[in-house]
């Protein structure tokens, strides 16, 4: 009665990649929102060592931010190596 199993029932391993990375991308500023939120639950007394730490830790997550869309999101692109050899002639 079957034939085998339908090669076309699952996404390809490159779609199915990229599309997780573009979840992956979407999900960056709501990892921001909370890494930014957990200043607010530190214990400590104010003053100046608390609140360089702070400004360290605020301007760390900012920049690991940046850093991280810009990995995950450079092989997404559509200009990108692997689409080029993919792409109709």
């Amino acid at each position: 009665m079957s034939s085998g199993p339908n090669p076309n029932v699952f996404l390809g391993r490159s779609s199915y990649r990229t599309r997780r990375l573009r979840d992956a991308v979407m999900i960056l500023p709501v990892l921001g929102l909370l890494l930014w939120n957990l200043p607010l639950v530190w214990q400590g007394g104010p003053g100046p060592k608390l609140t360089s730490s702070v400004l360290i830790f605020v301007f760390g997550v900012w920049l690991a931010l940046i850093v991280l869309a810009l990995v995950l999101a450079r092989p997404t692109m559509p200009g990108d190596a692997e689409g080029k050899e993919s792409g109709p002639r």
